[in-house]
């Protein structure tokens, strides 16, 4: 065993390393307060979920627009300036979550926060892409899942421990962790970032948001990213509409969905890496064909099944489908990308993301609230069938290819460099 360990921390860049190590410290701060950021809000506030679910909507809305700023700044200023400002920021708005006292004032930091927050995001993929070949980048995303999923189950063990003395340790700590962070990462990381062309190195920044164009008539990347948000609206609902269906009409509680949760991260811890191996030659949209065919399988059976038992084995499908779709994809959108461009593909891809969230818990709660509840997961079957669909298509047009040119005739200056 440690020889094999031996062998896999060697076949990665040392600078992998660091943002597996820096990714795994960052998502235990994250996990120990995210989880009950929901019930912080309806218990410091004395509101329901309505009006949680109405910050929880303006963090992702205003998160588009900063996502899609830092795709940008990211191809413009580099990687690593944009990460460290995320930490510090991450650091500052949590404790200022913590400190706020009025629902009025809650609002318009939310869309503040989630304007500047995500920021940085495209910057973490770019550089993961920067760092790691095409042949390592399904491993690579695959590695850091399980020290996601690893990362879930010490943060919100400790996170319930402490809720239950002081809401302000989650973002006191929360904040420090960040800050801790942000110190490695200085300490320890480069930029990562390409050498810029002579003709975009000295650009106007508007001529560089601009060239969010040459994705946005990417037809190719732009069919993988319809397929990926249809596929996204149904695997949200594990996190948010899920609890709520199994409380209300099989008497589950929370207890249970969080044993549920469980099996969902030991499963990726154990297996996740093995199947990333098992995968990494195989055509990408096939895999996400298969990925999406195990999510409907999954979400489907919430509709027709009431034991238990039967409940977990729904989210052991699901999560097999999560550990073929979640690092094909991510590897699918970097190697979309042009060299120079992946900070605003990877800010597009992020729409993935983003967008269900904005919309899809709300269409749940009003099918949970006012039509039969397993339609929900009926109508998730069917659109997991057309994502999948779609992804065969997508296979069917661009066979194996581990990269793509960009398939708009548009612009010339789509091609990868």
């Amino acid at each position: 065993m440690l020889e094999k360990i031996n062998k896999i921390y060697h076949e990665f860049p040392s600078r992998f390393w660091i943002i597996v190590l820096t990714f795994f410290i960052d998502s235990i701060g994250g996990t120990l307060l995210f989880p009950f950021f929901s019930l912080y809000i309806t218990q410091r506030f004395h509101v329901g979920m309505t009006q949680a679910g109405v910050v929880l909507a303006m963090f992702s809305i205003f998160g588009i627009f900063g996502s899609m700023a830092g795709g940008a700044l990211t191809d413009r200023l580099g990687r690593r300036k944009l990460i460290l400002f995320g930490l510090v920021f991450s650091a500052l708005s949590t404790l200022s979550l913590g400190l706020v006292n009025s629902m009025a004032v809650l609002y318009p930091l939310a869309a503040f926060i989630g304007l500047l927050s995500d920021v940085a995001g495209p910057a973490h993929a770019a550089m993961m892409a920067d760092i790691l070949n095409e042949k390592q980048r399904q491993e690579g995303f695959g590695i850091l899942r399980v020290v996601r999923n690893l990362a879930w189950i010490i943060g919100p063990t400790i996170g319930g421990f402490l809720a239950n003395r002081s809401f302000f340790l989650l973002f006191l700590i929360d904040a420090f962790v960040s800050c801790i962070v942000a110190v490695i990462f200085y300490r320890l990381m480069p930029e990562t970032r390409p050498v810029a062309r002579a003709e975009t190195q000295h650009e106007p920044f508007w001529k560089t948001v601009l060239g969010y164009r040459v994705a946005l008539r990417d037809f190719a990347f732009m069919a993988f990213i319809l397929a990926a948000i249809l596929m996204g609206a149904v695997y949200q609902q594990m996190y948010n509409s899920l609890s709520v269906y199994l409380r209300d009409n099989h008497g589950v509680d929370p207890q249970g969905y969080g044993f549920l949760m469980t099996v969902s991260a030991i499963t990726v811890i154990l297996f996740q890496f093995s199947v990333t191996r098992v995968i990494k030659n195989s055509p990408p949209f096939l895999i996400m064909a298969l990925g999406t065919l195990f999510y409907m399988i999954g979400f489907s059976m919430f509709g027709f099944v009431s034991a238990y038992w039967l409940f977990a084995a729904s989210i052991v499908v699901i999560t097999m489908g999560e550990m073929l779709v979640m690092p094909t994809s991510q590897t699918l959108a970097a190697n979309f990308a042009p060299e120079e461009m992946r900070g605003r593909y990877m800010a597009v891809f992020s729409l993935t993301w983003y967008l269900p969230s904005t919309f899809a818990p709300m269409l749940a709660g009003l099918i949970l609230d006012n039509l039969n509840p397993n339609l929900l997961w009926y109508i998730g079957g069917i659109l997991c069938a057309v994502s999948a669909l779609s992804y065969y298509a997508l296979h069917l047009r661009l066979g194996g290819q581990e990269r793509f040119v960009p398939t708009s005739s548009a612009d010339e200056e789509a091609a990868p460099a």
